[in-house]
């Protein structure tokens, strides 16, 4: 199938970052040959569904290390794609989207209950201004990699998500606040990343 094509003209020239190489020393060196990054962030998409179903019906000390296990794919299917020259156009589009329908599901599982309905309503129009963002250039034929500011925002996002969930199984009140201060930053990271989408 066209979306897991190894053909060169699918690949591009990435910079390596440093987790990149932890990850290569150690858990990349799992996954065999035949499992491609589009496996990866195929297997977020179908997993997401049910990572929601475990918050919505309040099985969080499940939940959270389904999420995280869920989450920590998607560095897996970048540094995949960047140290295996496995870079695809299908890629660059839905490895973003999945990462979107993730955390945009934590949102309405969790968010809206432990924080703010306005803010996670801001962080989820952000993020559907940002897909809409990335369809236009796509169909215009400009680049519709993340950048930096959109890689943090994700980050804080994630831990974000995390602090909350670890308040909740361990009724740490004290760590509210940090989750919410994360979604806060992660909110002025998505911002950024807008602004300066393709740049």
């Amino acid at each position: 199938m066209w979306l897991f094509h190894d053909d060169k003209n699918y690949q591009r020239a990435a910079k390596i970052f440093w987790h990149d190489k932890i990850l290569a020393a150690t858990v990349l060196r799992l996954f065999p040959a035949s499992v491609k990054p589009n496996h990866v962030t195929i297997f977020r998409f179908l997993a997401t569904p049910p990572v929601m179903l475990l918050m919505f019906f309040d099985y969080y000390q499940v939940g959270i290390w389904a999420f995280l296990l869920v989450a920590f794919s998607d560095a897996l299917d970048g540094s995949l794609a960047r140290t295996r020259a496995q870079i695809t156009e299908w890629g660059k589009v839905y490895d973003p989207l999945a990462d979107k329908l993730l955390i945009g599901s934590m949102i309405f599982a969790i968010v809206l209950r432990y924080i703010d309905f306005y803010a996670a309503m801001v962080i989820v129009g952000l993020e559907a201004i940002i897909i809409i963002s990335a369809w236009w250039r796509k169909h215009n034929g400009h680049s519709v990699e993340a950048n930096i500011w959109g890689k943090i925002k994700m980050l804080l996002q994630v831990s974000g998500t995390v602090f909350l969930l670890l308040a909740i199984v361990f009724d740490f009140e004290s760590l509210l606040p940090f989750g919410k201060g994360a979604f806060y930053l992660a909110i002025a990271f998505s911002i950024i990343s807008l602004l300066t989408y393709g740049i």
